[in-house]
């Protein structure tokens, strides 16, 4: 064993510190943290809840970069005292936020390493706030920014108001501070804009709406706000502030500031005002601003409530003079043919919808919202339910053109090498009240057995008997439901729904696609999207987002910048014949009323069941345009909108996509045009193959020159809430809109039934007032002679 010196051995003792050392290292340091922490919190000062009142502007500007408005430097705010703040309402606030506001320090340790983890992350630090956190979170006006040292000042400050101010006044600050939504900062701002009451006065239901609220009005308002984020429906909105109410009044029982006797008086959410428009925003100011709102919220660029505080300059798209002309075309419309007081039963809660988009951007130019945002607040550019008719069409036909109808010999899911792309010269039956097939030609049945008749408008059938054949091109000029139901089950509803998204409509905007109605417009896009998933057709088949603000900034420079991004959601050989079909619409159809002399114009009517909408939609290549009319009272939500038939309306007989919309959308169109180019559209190579190529008889023509048709669906099919998976349709009166066995006779012997009660859509001459002279039978029974079904109605 070698024995090595003593001083080798214990060497590396030397530069080893000792424990002495390290203890006065770590007392050394802690104390320095101590030390700066107390400085620190020296420091800071209690926040004066009186500054949070002011607060900047946010300037919007038009396209051209002139100002289009300032808003939002007067905030909505009334301070009041906590005497005049009902129990119930800081109740519920401390029962759903802070059990244990009065007995804490006013900071939650957990929440705060919560957020310091999310901030590690890179995620939002917001979570797990004590009453008074949040209270200082808002009265830190001009620091939101998401830092690990901005929370640390927060931290501080809540420490510091949770030592030296009064709990009462920490609760008053807070309630007096807080954003409920609608640009309500505080209780009584609240009280009045959700209820117009002071807020003395509420209740305790709906105190513990508002608490609900302070959770992100975007999502608890039963208003909804599906512009800034599609699943915030009222519907959606309702449910979720319902069950939120619901909890905290089930807190304030069990916390006990609240008894089981007036709790269970509250068991419904309350009922709430409608939300309102300043007068600055008056016109169609406020629908804008809203819809640029939205899109800078759902850019990411800055919450409701930042965007509230103001100093943000919103550079938006929207074009002065294409906005003035819309509204100008609509109210000329409006002013010389609908009258309440001379017909109060058809004139009254007469609505127009209108945007209006840059094909080559996706730019929205102008929109239509309404007579004036401080009065209607429901953007009519916007998601209405109103169902878009026959205007759905053109996707039909872009599915059976991208993707082809199916092999009747093989499986129901195909390749597309597996199908057969169409020509617009493939034919199709024409026929009135015709039986509905599957792709493989067995009869189309819903779980019940029940079989499908489809009606055209006047329950005329177009074509040459016996087998009333016609090509595509002239089913869509003249809109023949017929035709297109059975395309759509040739190519597969799921295709032509993937067409109509591919092209820029929403996903939870379309009807369920179950049934055979779906190919004929029974969804409810907005008319920005239509105008969107138009102009993909305008531009070849590239498709890109409607967008209403190309760049945001602030007092730290731009913040957020648009860019376009293009898609390609059909090849331009698909594109370009759905426009070429499109232009035999306006040349010699039922859209002659939107035709512009000198002009390529191609557009599609569409009007529905019961007459409750009337759409034109169309597009030159600089701009497309979606114009629709309905009837609705103002003061009901979406969720139980009641929309009114249009008989009579305008003092025409009926209304369809073909009047008051295409002469809205040519008076407009041609002033927004003036002084451009007159472009042309690609010219297309040819597509498809002939398919059903029997030898077609020439059309029949139609009974009358300015008769339209009525083109969707009938009344019984599913809504557009209703999923794939919704139950089957209850027929009315005795066989409903299915055929199956009637008691009062054989339903097979009536092939041909239905030319004597008038035309399709017919191809109204351009004129300055609407033709009005279709008329459909809307009544129901055996209307075909004891034929044993009824056909399905036309919308």
């Amino acid at each position: 064993m070698i024995d090595y010196p003593r001083r080798d051995r214990d060497g590396w003792r030397r530069w080893t510190p000792s424990w002495k050392l390290v203890s006065g290292l770590c007392i050394g340091f802690f104390g320095s943290l101590v030390a700066a922490a107390g400085i620190a919190y020296a420091m800071v000062g209690i926040p004066d809840v009186a500054k949070i009142a002011k607060a900047q502007n946010n300037v919007y500007y038009w396209s051209d970069g002139t100002q289009m408005v300032a808003t939002g430097g007067d905030r909505n705010r009334q301070s009041v005292n906590l005497s005049q703040i009902p129990k119930e309402m800081r109740n519920a606030v401390i029962s759903q936020e802070n059990k244990t506001f009065y007995s804490d320090s006013g900071i939650d340790p957990k929440g705060i390493a919560r957020a310091v983890f999310n901030m590690a992350k890179g995620g939002d630090t917001q979570g797990g706030s004590t009453i008074t956190q949040q209270y200082v979170k808002n009265a830190m006006l001009n620091d939101q920014s998401q830092t690990i040292s901005r929370k640390a000042k927060e931290i501080l400050v809540s420490i510091k108001v949770g030592t030296e101010v009064p709990k009462d006044e920490i609760l008053e600050g807070y309630l007096n501070s807080a954003y409920y939504g609608r640009g309500a900062y505080g209780i009584q701002a609240a009280a009045r804009a959700y209820f117009n009451v002071d807020a003395v006065d509420l209740n305790a239901g709906q105190c513990a709406f508002l608490s609900a609220v302070l959770k992100g009005a975007t999502y608890y308002d039963p208003a909804g706000a599906t512009s800034i984020d599609p699943a915030a429906t009222q519907e959606a909105n309702s449910k979720r502030a319902k069950a939120q109410m619901q909890d905290t009044l089930d807190k304030m029982v069990e916390y006990g500031h609240l008894s089981q006797e007036d709790r269970a008086r509250f068991t419904e959410l309350p009922k709430v005002e409608n939300p309102q428009s300043n007068s600055q925003l008056g016109g169609q100011i406020g629908y804008l601003v809203r819809l640029a709102k939205a899109s800078v919220v759902r850019s990411g660029v800055a919450t409701e409530q930042k965007l509230e505080k103001g100093g943000y300059s919103i550079y938006t798209t929207f074009d002065k003079k294409k906005v003035k002309e819309l509204e100008t075309a609509v109210q000329k419309v409006y002013k010389k043919n609908i009258d309440p007081k001379k017909r109060p039963g058809t004139d009254t809660h007469v609505q127009f919808g209108g945007a209006s988009v840059d094909p080559e951007t996706g730019a929205i130019r102008a929109i239509y919202g309404g007579q004036d945002a401080t009065q209607h607040f429901t953007n009519n550019a916007d998601v209405t339910g109103a169902q878009v008719g026959s205007t759905f069409k053109p996707y039909v036909l872009a599915a059976a053109m991208k993707w082809g109808v199916r092999d009747p010999d093989l499986g129901e899911t195909q390749a597309q090498d597996e199908r057969t792309v169409v020509s617009p010269k493939s034919l199709y039956s024409g026929k009135n009240n015709l039986k509905i097939k599957n792709y493989d030609g067995s009869v189309w049945q819903n779980e019940k057995g029940e079989q499908w008749r489809q009606e055209n408008d006047g329950k005329q059938s177009v074509g040459e008997a016996p087998n009333y054949k016609i090509d595509l091109r002239e089913a869509m000029r003249e809109s023949v439901n017929s035709a297109f139901v059975q395309l759509g089950m040739d190519v597969g509803l799921d295709k032509v729904k993937e067409a109509a998204v591919d092209a820029g409509l929403l996903e939870d905007s379309l009807a369920g696609s179950s049934y055979p109605s779906f190919s004929l417009g029974v969804s409810d896009p907005s008319a920005i999207r239509m105008a969107g998933a138009y102009a993909t057709f305008a531009e070849s088949g590239k498709q890109r987002e409607p967008f209403s603000v190309t760049k945001v900034s602030n007092k730290d420079g731009t913040v957020y910048t648009h860019k376009v991004e293009t898609k390609q959601a059909f090849t331009a050989k698909v594109a370009d014949n759905v426009t070429d079909v499109l232009k035999t619409v306006v040349e010699d159809g039922t859209g002659s009323n939107a035709q512009l002399p000198g002009r390529e114009v191609a557009g599609k009517t569409g009007t529905t069941d019961g007459n409750q909408s009337a759409w034109f939609v169309g597009y030159t290549p600089q701009l497309s345009t979606a114009i629709s009319m309905f009837r609705y009272p103002d003061d009901e939500t979406i969720k139980n909108r009641s929309f009114m038939e249009m008989y009579g309306t305008g003092g025409e007989k009926k209304i369809h996509g073909a009047s008051f919309p295409s002469i809205i959308w040519q008076d407009y169109m041609e002033d927004a045009l003036k002084g451009t180019k007159a472009e042309k559209f690609p010219k297309p190579e040819p597509i498809g193959e002939v398919i059903n190529d029997t030898p077609p008889p020439s059309p029949t023509p139609s009974p009358s020159p300015t008769e339209e048709e009525e083109e969707t669906s009938p009344s019984p099919s599913p809504s557009p809430s209703e999923t794939e998976t919704s139950p089957s349709p209850t027929p009315s009166d005795t066989c409903g809109v299915f055929e199956f066995n009637c008691e009062d006779g054989d339903n097979s012997g009536n092939e041909n039934a239905g030319n004597e009660n008038g035309g399709s859509e017919g191809s109204p001459s351009p004129s300055t007032s609407p033709s009005g002279t279709g008329e459909e039978d809307d009544s129901r029974g055996n209307q075909n002679g004891g034929s044993g079904f009824i056909a399905g109605q036309n919308g």
